[in-house]
């Protein structure tokens, strides 16, 4: 007689078992594996996004240095007056404060402060909109405003740049970007006259051109005066900046070799030493073989995915 069978012996249960366990697990390590490489991508995609705004930012703020109220302004620029474009290298600022006074040295990885001023326009309080502050508020005729670039840490305690303004009744800053690793400047001196920059200094560099002239007044306040017609900084033709940005961490070994040259090699093999945030191992920004530092700003001992972001600005003659 013919035997009937029905169910499943034991080991063919466990057979069916394993094999859909080891299914299961391959289908869940892709899952796991594909929602961490969109995730990697939405923190690229975010990182290039906040570059390229961070560099409009500066490039808007940078041109309108050479601002000038028409209804207001008579035979051209005073010679005598401040220039409109001024730094510190490795430096950071005070949130409140005038300007980029009671600077710090202790700046992150080497960054750079840039400092531009313009006239306002319009009447008060908040003039007619024509001129604004990098932090998008106006500024009247009666005052002149700043936007003021640096790098500070946050209350999260991660780098950022951020923006410092004059309010209507004190100084603050806000942020333009997050995850910053450094902000570096350099600036094209014009030293003919002919419009285009011979060559590309740091803040450093061009405050030691400044201490270098033999400046004419019997008194302070005319040499005061005498610099401040003389000055380097109003022969800048154009401004160069570079910002380096952390993303996702990268799981690719050889990042831990790179070196981020924010001006490109050559710049950073002759100057990387002497212009600190310009030559930037990954293997330092990363902090690795070292547990015992905190994990911040990208340092959790691994590398991430980082990426620079460089313009060039010419700065318009008339703030020269």
């Amino acid at each position: 007689m013919r035997r009937l069978e029905r169910g499943m012996t034991m080991a063919e249960l466990l057979v069916a078992m394993s094999i859909g366990l080891v299914v299961l697990l391959a289908a869940g390590s892709l899952f796991v594996w594909a929602n961490r490489a969109f995730a990697a991508q939405l923190e690229t995609a975010a990182m290039d996004d906040a570059g390229r705004y961070a560099l409009e930012v500066v490039a808007r703020a940078v041109r309108q240095s050479a601002a000038a109220d028409w209804e207001r302004a008579s035979g051209g620029p005073d010679p005598a007056a401040p220039a409109a474009l001024s730094g510190l290298d490795a430096h950071s600022v005070p949130r409140t404060g005038f300007a980029i006074d009671n600077a710090s040295p202790l700046a992150i990885n080497g960054s750079d402060v840039l400092a531009i001023r313009f006239p306002g326009s319009g009447a008060p309080p908040a003039g007619d909109g024509g001129s604004l502050d990098c932090a998008g508020f106006g500024v009247h005729g009666d005052e002149e405003g700043w936007s003021i670039f640096y790098v500070a840490r946050n209350a999260q305690d991660e780098a950022e740049l951020r923006c410092k303004y004059r309010g209507a009744s004190n100084w603050s800053s806000d942020a333009v970007v997050g995850a910053v690793d450094s902000f570096q400047l350099l600036y094209g001196v014009d030293l003919d006259g002919d419009g285009a920059p011979e060559r590309y200094l740091n803040a450093s560099s061009l405050a030691e051109l400044d201490a270098g002239l033999a400046l004419a007044g019997a008194t302070a306040a005319q040499r005061e005066a005498d610099l401040r017609r003389r000055t380097h900084w109003k022969k800048i033709a154009s401004v160069r900046v570079a910002l380096l940005l952390h993303g996702p961490v990268s799981k690719l070994d050889s990042t831990r070799q790179v070196v981020h040259a924010l001006f490109g090699p050559d710049y950073g093999a002759a100057h990387g030493q002497a212009d600190a945030g310009t030559w930037l191992p990954e293997a330092e920004l990363a902090r690795l073989g070292d547990p015992g530092r905190p994990a911040r700003d990208g340092g959790n001992g691994e590398p991430r995915y980082r990426k620079v972001f460089a313009t060039t600005v010419a700065v318009p003659a008339r703030a020269r």
